[in-house]
């Protein structure tokens, strides 16, 4: 199974979008400090995520989120 997420810093400024396959693992790095685009911005909150049994089509939804429409679609319905 893999997740896309989409996390934000706690004073909501910020947002990380990424995909793991362990959620809880993935946000304590990301709260550790050994993710590098994220570390200056911590600490982090899940915002949202999405399961899916389809690994290609996480990759594409993660891919999309990543666009100016997907992060417009993010920002309205999320």
């Amino acid at each position: 199974m893999k997740y896309v997420y989409i996390l934000e810093s706690l004073d909501g400024q910020q947002h990380y979008t990424g995909i793991t396959a362990d959620l809880k693992a993935r946000l304590s790095k990301h709260n550790a400090g050994e993710v590098t685009h994220t570390a200056k911005f911590r600490p982090w909150q899940i915002k949202s995520y999405f399961a899916f049994n389809d690994e290609a089509k996480a990759w594409a939804f993660e891919k999309y989120l990543k666009t100016a429409s997907g992060r417009a679609f993010a920002k309205k319905r999320l």
